[in-house]
């Protein structure tokens, strides 16, 4: 694949204090990347980086091979979506997205073809003379990336563009994001806080931690071979086993429960379960373990047999496969 983005020994100062240590990254063309990690880890920077909001302290950035250091950012070829969209309120729907092509003084013919594709690829042409007072959450967001990407950029940078969404929008535009991105075949970088949200889209995430990447993969690497205690907690629920110095990460669904009576040679732990959440197809079991103060979180799904209710015995087992072991 050829690289779209490539970050040289970044670095980002403010006042003499390091936001972002130095690094180095390669983004590919046509790739969703996220950048993922909880508020103040540097993301932001980065991507307001890469955008010409912000200058590195030190390192250079390239687009398609060309130094971006002296290259202000309306003309570098990529464009950004905020959480907070800043459409024209007075604007209709198409005149805000072809706000930029007027800008650019291209044809009026040109402007009228693009428009016209970009409000099939967004599903917005029924929409198109509504001011956005007139639009949902969703449909605002949506005029936002057509505006964005009517010009055709190379690579478009989103900051966190569904924050401001309630969850079952966000779920339903999450699909619609990842759908958009493949069949327009544009580079996206992602910003976000929401686990859940990086890994449905990704095809690969950058797990960000006071400004540095802690791991940067596939949403399935992340998730079952964490290489950091960082990654292992930060992204979806474990169970930290700690022994001789040694710490084993278990994924809650690799826990197998056993009543007392039945202990065999595959079970590890034992302890007493204090809580059963019910979520639908999923109960969450809530594990004592015996002789400590340390708690350990089981999922069963529906599926699954036993009827386990608080205050059973259990005793616990998991596949040495399924152990992910880290530095403590």
């Amino acid at each position: 694949m050829k690289t779209i983005i490539h970050l040289d020994t970044i670095e980002k100062q403010f006042a003499g204090s390091v936001v972002v240590p130095p690094f180095s990254l390669s983004i590919e063309e046509g790739e969703f990347l996220t950048l993922l990690g909880p508020s103040g880890c540097g993301k932001t920077t980065l991507l307001r980086m890469i955008a010409g909001f912000e200058e590195p302290t030190s390192g250079e950035i390239y687009l398609d091979g060309k130094p971006l250091s002296q290259v202000p950012p309306y003309k570098r070829d990529m464009n950004m979506v905020f959480q907070q969209y800043a459409l024209f309120p007075h604007m209709t729907v198409e005149q805000n997205i072809l706000f930029g092509l007027k800008m650019k003084k291209v044809s009026g013919a040109e402007q009228q073809q693009r428009l016209e594709e970009v409000l099939q690829y967004v599903q917005l042409t029924e929409l198109r003379k509504r001011t956005p007072k007139q639009l949902s959450g969703g449909q605002q967001q949506r005029v936002a990336i057509a505006r964005a990407i009517i010009n055709n950029p190379k690579v478009l940078l989103l900051d966190e563009p569904l924050g401001a969404l309630d969850y079952q929008l966000r779920k339903s535009l999450q699909l619609e994001l990842k759908n958009l991105q493949k069949n327009l075949g544009i580079t996206f970088i992602y910003v976000t806080h929401d686990q859940e949200e990086a890994m449905a889209m990704s095809d690969r995430i950058a797990v960000m931690n006071k400004g540095r990447i802690e791991q940067i993969a596939s949403p399935a690497e992340i998730y079952n071979r964490p290489q950091t205690m960082f990654v292992a907690t930060f992204i979806g629920e474990n169970n930290i086993f700690q022994e001789d110095g040694t710490c084993t990460a278990v994924r809650p669904e690799k826990l197998k429960l056993y009543p007392r009576n039945e202990e065999s040679e595959k079970h590890k732990k034992t302890g007493r379960i204090t809580d059963v959440v019910f979520l639908g197809n999923l109960r969450k079991i809530y594990i004592r373990l015996d002789g400590t103060e340390m708690s350990v979180l089981a999922h069963q799904y529906a599926n699954e047999g036993s009827d386990w209710q608080v205050d059973h015995q259990v005793a616990i087992g998991w596949s040495q496969a399924d152990e992910v072991v880290l530095s403590c």
